[in-house]
């Protein structure tokens, strides 16, 4: 088995906790390399589903060394909770690994995020308030707290007294919002120190070791392409790089490591927050009309798209080629795994975005610049459907209907990359693969 790095190939929300609770089995190591606990995924143990937003999929293997880099940044109270809801379900901790350079989410962060957003008003980007883009902030500033300074009392109170000397005046002045005192902070934090001691490690020392060892990695990306900070639909991004190059920043193992990429695709887009969203079918409660919000309707209702993270109803949209295409050439994708193909059961025919038009000019590619994403109109191909087929007990390729399968080659055609693992259902044995 490669060293493979799995990726959002959309906005997020693509499924990436089904595929990687379905291939972790087969490797050494898991590792979570960027974001923090603004993403989620859903992992399955016996016959219930576990919300996680933190701890790597690979926890639920005894084989696997479930990693959180030093791209990733922990709020400690999460951390805590997760492994306590799993060591209730009788799954140990013991062998996670939290890097010592990943950076804190405070206390502070998660109010300057509220706040900020709320300032932002109806041109808010649409964070999870949970905190991220203010510690990422600090991370860059270099001025961030690590897991290594919450380990260390004395280091820990000296960083947080001189963090609030800033985040009090903004909080009070810009926003007017409460402040916080060092004590206050300190009794809440320095009580997940010992409970973190454990499993803090040099996590690219250790990675590299295995590597050395013949080791197997999985980078288990957060997120999407498009909410990347520097490829996606900035600002309305995440903070960190959730492509498939930020799997060696964030976690210390070289890119020449890397042997696949997965990228994770819906058989359509969904996307959450605010921001751009071409083949976005409005729902008729933000004004949509037509069929497009009876389909933008449908595919909400039949995807079950609501945010594991937010519980926010998702935006829901034809698939968009244009994005494909994008999301192969800036990961480098040399497999596609397409999920949630069964939730098109419910269509007569399917619309394929292969192009955007915006004042007069055809764009096969995916423009940057904001003026044009706003206002681009999807040019479609469309395609018939397999309405009233149940194509959730399908073992194979073969065993799909001849419009289904029909569809499936026309997305690799378009997007260029072979899709070698396909989910016809929520289930994990509805999956199957084509040469993976």
């Amino acid at each position: 088995m490669p060293n493979v790095v799995l990726v959002g190939a959309q906005w997020g929300d693509e499924g990436k906790g089904k595929v990687t609770d379905l291939i972790a089995r087969d490797f050494d190591y898991v590792v979570r390399y960027q974001g923090g606990n603004n993403a989620g995924h859903t992992v399955i143990h016996g016959d219930k589903k576990l919300a996680l937003h933190l701890i790597p999929s690979g926890i639920m293997y005894e084989k696997a060394v479930p990693v959180i880099g030093n791209g990733v940044v922990v709020n400690p109270q999460v951390l805590v909770e997760e492994m306590r809801l799993l060591e209730g379900e009788g799954l140990s901790c013991e062998r996670l690994k939290i890097s010592c350079d990943a950076h804190v989410i405070m206390p502070y962060h998660i109010e300057l995020d509220k706040a900020s957003e709320f300032r932002l008003g109806k041109n808010e980007i649409g964070t999870t308030n949970r905190g991220i883009g203010p510690c990422y902030q600090d991370k860059a500033a270099r001025s961030g707290i690590r897991i290594q300074d919450l380990l260390d009392e004395h280091v820990f109170r000296m960083k947080v007294e001189a963090a609030l000397e800033v985040k009090n005046a903004i909080l009070e002045k810009v926003y007017g919002k409460r402040t916080f005192t060092v004590d206050e902070i300190c009794d809440a934090y320095l009580p997940f120190a010992e409970i973190i001691r454990p499993h803090m490690a040099e996590t690219a020392q250790l990675l590299n070791d295995a590597l050395r060892e013949g080791k197997h990695i999985l980078f288990e990306g957060a997120q999407g392409t498009l909410l990347d900070i520097d490829h996606g639909t900035y600002p309305f991004v995440t903070s960190s790089s959730c492509c498939a190059g930020g799997a060696a920043t964030g976690s210390g193992v070289g890119p020449t490591a890397i042997d696949r990429v997965l990228g994770i695709q819906k058989a359509y887009v969904t996307r959450v927050g605010a921001g751009p969203f071409p083949t976005e079918l409005v729902y008729p409660e933000n004004g949509g009309e037509g069929q497009d919000a009876i389909d933008g309707d449908l595919l909400c209702a039949e995807g079950h798209e609501y945010g594991v993270t937010t519980g926010r109803k998702r935006r829901c949209g034809w698939f968009d080629a244009v994005i494909a295409r994008y999301a192969a050439e800036v990961n480098g994708l040399t497999d596609i795994a397409l999920t949630k193909l069964d939730v098109l059961s419910a269509f007569d025919e399917l619309k394929i975005c292969v192009a955007y038009e915006c004042d007069g000019k055809t764009y096969d590619y995916f423009p940057m610049q904001q003026s044009v994403l706003f206002h681009a109109k999807p040019v479609y191909k469309t395609m018939p459907g397999w309405k009233g087929e149940d194509i959730t007990k399908a073992k194979s390729f073969e065993d799909l209907p001849a419009n289904a399968q029909a569809y499936i080659e026309e997305l690799e055609r378009l997007s260029g990359v072979r899709a070698t693992i396909i989910s016809v259902g929520p289930d994990r044995d509805q999956t199957f693969t084509r040469g993976w």
